[in-house]
């Protein structure tokens, strides 16, 4: 736990009020209050994010997926404390600079957000005012080539988000069956060309190790002819990442146990990208926020034990044209919030 944390026996404490509160006058340039720091990108449905969560003085904040800082920092310019986490070193080391003018507010943890009940529950924090995860891979990541996840320029073929993490794409690409391979760009990907693309990746492998972003590129190019703007190869990239970093199984894990975590009144926000992402964040939440369950087999509904949340947000929210134009990588982006029930 961060020593600027107030600690007594492990509780993070309550700050005195200083103002502040869901109604206080924005901060002045709260999107662009860091800037001239390296590793700087934009948050996504940054503002939408705040008027939905509603962070102010003396309220208690978890943000899953720390990246660059900036949601946090949002959250904190409001007042609020925050407890984040992330599994990047870089980010986590970024983020900590960043966020230095807010130190007695903020606490940095090493970690997949799936973990976070563990992780969490060491620095004595029973519950959240609200809760935040902005689901895949950064702006950063994606920017900073050495890390494999893009091939818009060569570089190992890492992708893995934690870099201390065993398996890479390069292993997986390499070791991997034909059948696994399709069902990864299949599943994850939604690649039509699953097949072909695996064989000639299995082709190619059996005379030289695939080591780098260009050559898989390159691989996939040659046996998936490109179709219209989209490079062939973006939803093998896509596959690939989410399979090396078990991404929709994290996510599984993390609307599970999130609920338990939020104080009655609390809100749950979910930022994905993908179709893969939010199918699993609108099925679950639309589980949470029913009271009752019914199937054809059964004579009449029945209590859903699991009935947590009510859905603030009938719909997704998604960015403006303004916030499109701005950062083009929000174009994709979809929040959902649902709020804690009373106890």
């Amino acid at each position: 736990m961060d020593d600027n944390i107030p600690l007594e026996r492990g509780v993070l404490m309550a700050r005195p009020d200083t103002g502040g509160g869901g109604n206080s006058p924005e901060p002045p340039q709260l999107e662009h209050a860091s800037r001239n720091l390296p590793f700087y990108h934009a948050p996504v449905l940054l503002r939408e994010v705040i008027d939905l969560l509603q962070p102010a003085s003396g309220k208690l904040f978890f943000d899953g997926t720390l990246g660059g800082g900036g949601h946090a920092e949002a959250m904190l310019q409001h007042g609020a404390r925050v407890v984040a986490m992330d599994q990047d070193p870089n980010a986590i080391k970024h983020a900590t600079e960043r966020l230095r003018p807010h130190a007695a507010q903020f606490c940095a943890l090493r970690g997949n957000f799936r973990h976070f009940p563990q992780i969490v529950e060491e620095t004595g924090v029973s519950g959240f005012d609200g809760m935040l995860v902005d689901i895949g891979v950064s702006s950063h990541q994606l920017d900073d080539a050495t890390r494999g996840f893009s091939f818009s320029k060569d570089a190992s073929l890492d992708m893995r988000m934690d870099t201390e993490a065993g398996l890479t794409a390069a292993d997986l690409v390499n070791t991997a069956e034909e059948p696994e391979l399709v069902r990864i760009f299949f599943e994850y990907g939604e690649e039509q060309n699953a097949r072909r693309i695996a064989r000639a990746i299995i082709k190619a492998r059996a005379s030289r190790r695939i080591q780098t972003t260009l050559q898989l590129a390159e691989i996939v190019a040659a046996a998936s002819p490109k179709r219209g703007k989209r490079h062939p190869a973006t939803l093998v990239f896509q596959a690939l990442r989410i399979a090396v970093n078990d991404e929709l199984a994290a996510l599984h894990d993390f609307l599970a146990a999130a609920p338990r975590w939020l104080k009655p009144g609390g809100r749950l926000a979910v930022i994905s990208f993908h179709s893969l992402e939010d199918r699993i964040v609108k099925q679950t939440l639309h589980h949470l926020s029913s009271p009752f369950i019914d199937r054809p087999e059964w004579p009449e509904a029945r209590k859903n034990p699991d009935h947590a949340l009510k859905l603030i947000t009938r719909k997704p929210v998604q960015a403006t044209p303004h916030e499109i134009e701005m950062n083009p990588r929000a174009r994709s982006a979809v929040l959902r919030v649902a709020e804690r029930l009373p106890a």
